[in-house]
């Protein structure tokens, strides 16, 4: 197989069947993360601070006219603590994630970020769409890395699905992040109601467009408490072919095996580190909180401490033949082989 595509043969692929031809691709896409990135799996633990949202997104349990949710935000020295942990734990990474909520001040959570950065972290950020000033006046506190998802790459599939910002915006915030010096990430959603193949594959060329330091590609999973209740969830299959098609497409790009796609699929992770993906992302989250931060319904590993997801994260590594990286998983800047 060739290593570079265009939509054609990306949408080609996306609706391939074939079981021998799919086990090809995996293996064309796994032999990719090899070459570019290397064997090891970075961890970046997850600490989900808040669930408060302003925004109304159709697909989210987290969506601000979601009444029936318990809402919750974690104070600042219960942050640090989960950080903590994660450096006993020996994740180099932690990765902050929220709604996006208003309730902390930008002064805070760049105090937040700085004190994180001196027990030898490297912090992630992923709040939302920022202003330009707010994402630089994190970046100058410590913060390293920063995910803004986009979802779809379809601008009115986009506007549909959330509609209190546009494609436009998005890319914006993105094209930001990349000229602060963040590395930057982003990802997309398989199955969305009304998504279409070729939507895929546009999210796919998006990606490498953007210059992507990290992708992040999971399926959509319907939540009982919003206007998408009703609909079906996306493919295991499609995520896979969609992270092995990426894979070989940007080649040297972070891809995590998400949590979503293991809740669908109980091997799912291990079947995406086996077709590209090269990271993977427990949960530090305190035991409380993790149930009440439902983007999605039925997310594995809620009920499980952090040593716990910890030691399971090792030994599904390992399982596959594979070892845990020690260093935080830098994007690799080298000569891309065609």
């Amino acid at each position: 197989m060739r290593l570079l595509m265009d939509k054609k043969e990306i949408i080609t692929w996306l609706h391939e069947s074939s079981p021998g031809a799919l086990s090809r691709l995996f293996k064309d896409a796994d032999a990719c993360r090899h070459r570019c990135v290397g064997d090891c799996v970075h961890v970046r633990g997850i600490i989900e601070f808040s669930n408060y949202c302003s925004k109304n997104c159709l697909y989210c349990g987290l969506r601000r006219s979601n009444s029936r949710i318990h809402r919750y935000r974690l104070s600042l020295p219960e942050i640090y603590a989960c950080a903590e942990q994660a450096k006993k734990l020996r994740i180099p990474t932690v990765v902050l994630q929220s709604g996006e909520d208003p309730g902390y001040s930008i002064k805070d959570l760049c105090i937040l970020a700085a004190k994180i950065k001196k027990l030898g972290l490297t912090v992630t950020v992923s709040i939302g769409e920022r202003s330009f000033l707010d994402y630089r006046r994190l970046k100058e506190a410590g913060a390293d890395r920063y995910l803004l998802r986009f979802e779809t790459s379809n601008a009115l599939l986009y506007r549909r699905l959330k509609p209190d910002s546009s494609l436009k915006k998005r890319i914006t915030c993105i094209e930001n992040l990349k000229q602060l010096g963040y590395e930057t990430g982003s990802g997309s959603m398989i199955g969305l109601p009304g998504q279409s193949i070729g939507n895929i594959a546009s999210d796919i060329l998006l990606f490498a467009e953007l210059g992507l330091d990290m992708i992040g590609i999971g399926p959509f999973i319907p939540h009982p408490d919003t206007p998408l209740s009703k609909a079906g969830k996306g493919s295991s299959e499609m995520v896979l072919k969609a992270v092995a098609l990426t894979r070989l497409v940007t080649k040297n790009t972070n891809i995590p095996a998400t949590t979503a796609l293991g809740t669908i699929d109980a091997k799912g992770r291990q079947k995406a580190l086996c077709c590209g993906a090269n990271v993977i992302m427990p949960n530090l989250t305190p035991r409380e909180y993790r149930v009440l931060y439902q983007i999605y319904p039925d997310k594995i590993c809620i009920s499980e401490d952090s040593i716990k997801c910890r030691q399971c994260i090792e030994t599904m590594v390992t399982g596959i033949g594979r070892k845990i990286a020690r260093g935080p998983g830098n994007r690799r800047v080298q000569r891309i082989v065609k």
